[in-house]
């Protein structure tokens, strides 16, 4: 595959397909906005800054769907299976960034492409088949209705070929449920509702088809820096945690740390957590596997329930949020319930996260008496019922009965509600929040109100992995405070040391990896060798720290422009009160005391106005974003 010029390390070509006229169009990608904004969710967010109207319905046919890959999404590459999805989220109103794994990244650049546009809406249910320089349009209609797993089987069937890639809606997508996920076979790029995006633009599925593969500046170097690499990573405890355990093997010691939100964030902890996952190691694990070709730390988990009244059959999930979302947010002890309703949420297409939160809120506003009986309609929503949630599940997804408000996100579902249910409606932004908890780290209350999607725990970062986990992402030369000399529950300095953990932590956002392999040893330095190698540039891990910078404040101009304020920048009520039960309910320091000084530290360091919440002009001219 030959690209533009001396272009190398990436195909140098976008596809631009406009779903009104059914037209493709494949352009040239600029080196000069790849150098500067580099892929993933940097350059979704100059797309989307540059080409998209502000204040649009983002269930419109004006908004627009970035399919974005990094310089390092390819198979090659550690972590290389990411594929980030951006576009103005019907969740929140604000930008969106969604990253799943699997092949789709590295099948589209050997197809020939870097990123892909969608604009528009088709008049029928269609499917974009991206075989390698040939790009179909096709009817889909035969498509509706069914499960994630039936569609991708139907279309590789129709297709002829079990080794395509497919990105997908599930019926959920398709019931523009506001918390739908685009899936990828059993992984997600789940967050902010881009299968709603998708649904709304009657694109049910794409397809990818690659065989070619991207030119190389120096292969010789890059064999050897990769190499080094995997010595390095082999050799952190992360990558035998994640391998040996998957990510769900966090939920003992977080339940511990208090880093657990519990019964819709009333505590931070449970005490549930070693029982709970011990039940699921000797019942429901069968074996870790990695979910894009060429992974070599394998976290994801092969599971099923063999026989109960939640018998499922074997599958990839039971991810710590997933799990987390479908037993402590609900004080369900049933696992086998949780593997059940985490399962149905792949099959109908929707966020374990978003959909565990909503359940949560669900049982509270049911406790409170909230609901009608009609609106209950005989449900059992007390909590710790785990039979209610593949019910409930299917309800949301398909929006069914009091299903269909909670399908609007827990911000939407508390304004129809009312009744004082904003209270314990969890989420910045109006994105729910995931299963870790600023009570347990300070740096992670930052984070979750300064976060550019909203309330999230990876996009950029896990803040209380610093200053709880002890996890500096090789960022100490780069500023980062040494987390071993802080204390989890201070709050100065922690405002400063936030913004370079996200400037540094979003890199694997922007370069197309996936993030845990930041936790297991990759850091600025590594990526920065293996881009040397991939494209002839002279860049380093100070430029990439530049660069995730500058993303950053490019997706919060686009906010800024959509109506954000300092005033969104704040954290839940409840996330701020020492918890109600559990191990840290008479623990006062656990709680951020001075959550104001910590964000006017942040507005500081950011170099961002504290009346507006915009970046400052001497900001923007730094990073070249005027």
């Amino acid at each position: 595959m030959s690209n533009t010029g001396n272009f190398l390390g990436f195909t140098g070509k976008q596809l631009r397909i406009n779903l009104n006229r059914k037209d493709v169009q494949i352009e040239p990608v600029s080196p000069e906005l790849t150098r500067k904004f580099l892929g993933g969710a940097g350059y979704g967010a100059k797309v989307l800054y540059d080409e998209l109207k502000p204040g649009i319905d983002p269930l419109s046919p004006e908004n627009i769907l970035v399919f974005a890959t990094g310089p390092l999404s390819m198979s090659q590459f550690p972590g290389g299976g990411s594929m980030m999805a951006c576009f103005k989220s019907p969740l929140t109103n604000i930008w969106a960034e969604s990253r799943t794994g699997g092949d789709s990244a590295p099948d589209l650049k050997k197809a020939g492409f870097d990123h892909i546009i969608i604009e528009g809406r088709a008049s029928e249910p269609v499917m974009i088949f991206i075989n390698n320089q040939n790009i179909e349009i096709r009817n889909a209609s035969h498509l509706l209705g069914m499960t994630v797993s039936e569609k991708s089987k139907a279309i590789r069937e129709e297709l002829g070929d079990k080794r395509i890639s497919i990105l997908c809606i599930g019926p959920a997508g398709e019931k523009l449920s506001r918390i739908a996920a685009i899936m990828s076979d059993d992984r997600a790029a789940g967050r902010c509702g881009g299968g709603a995006v998708m649904g709304s633009k009657n694109l049910i599925a794409i397809a990818i088809k690659g065989t070619g593969k991207v030119d190389v500046a120096d292969p010789v170097k890059l064999k050897e820096v990769l190499r080094r690499a995997l010595v390095d990573l082999r050799a952190n405890p992360f990558y035998d945690g994640f391998k040996n355990f998957g990510t769900i093997g966090d939920m003992p010691g977080n339940d511990d740390g208090g880093d657990w939100p519990s019964k819709n964030w009333e505590s931070n902890s449970w005490g549930k957590g070693p029982e709970l996952f011990d039940y699921y190691q000797k019942n429901n694990f069968i074996k870790g596997y990695g979910c894009y070709h060429g992974c070599t730390i394998g976290c994801a988990r092969w599971v099923q329930v063999a026989d109960s009244e939640f018998k499922t059959p074997a599958h990839g999930g039971a991810e710590y949020e997933s799990m987390s979302c479908f037993t402590a947010f609900v004080m369900n002890t049933d696992v086998d319930a949780a593997v059940n309703g985490t399962y149905l949420c792949n099959e109908y297409g929707i966020d374990t996260i978003s959909a565990g939160a909503v359940i949560a809120f669900a049982m509270e506003c049911a406790e409170k008496g909230l609901f009608t009986k009609d609106q209950l309609n005989g449900l059992d929503l007390h909590w710790g019922n785990g039979a209610i949630l593949p019910v409930m599940v299917k309800m949301i997804s398909l929006r069914q009965g009091i299903g269909d408000i909670l399908a609007e996100g827990v911000r939407i579902a508390a304004q129809k509600i009312g009744q004082g249910s904003e209270e314990f409606a969890i989420h910045v932004k109006g994105l729910e929040g995931p299963a870790h908890d600023p009570r347990s780290g300070k740096a992670l209350g930052v984070a979750y109100a300064t976060g550019n999607r909203g309330m999230c725990h990876i996009h950029p970062l896990e803040g209380m992995a610093w200053d709880r986990g002890k996890v500096d992402w090789g960022l100490q030369k780069f500023g980062i405070p040494d987390p071993n000399e802080v204390e989890r529950w201070d709050e100065t300095g922690k405002g400063r040391a936030v913004k370079l953990l996200q400037d540094g932590v979003a890199l694997s956002d922007i370069i197309g990896t996936c993030k845990f392999f930041a936790y297991a040893g990759m850091t600025p330095d590594h990526w920065a060798e293996m881009m040397q190698a991939l494209t002839g540039w002279d860049i380093d891990g100070k430029e990439l720290m530049q660069t995730g910078e500058r993303v950053l404040n490019l997706q919060r101009m686009f906010n800024v422009r959509e109506g954000i304020t300092p005033k969104d920048d704040r954290l839940p009520k409840r996330v701020l009160t020492i918890p109600a039960f559990g191990k840290y309910c008479t623990e006062p320091d656990c709680v951020i005391h001075d959550f104001d000084a910590l964000m006017a530290e942040y507005y500081e360091a950011r170099g961002w106005d504290p009346i507006t919440g915009a970046p400052k002009s001497e900001k923007l001219r730094e990073l070249g974003l005027v």
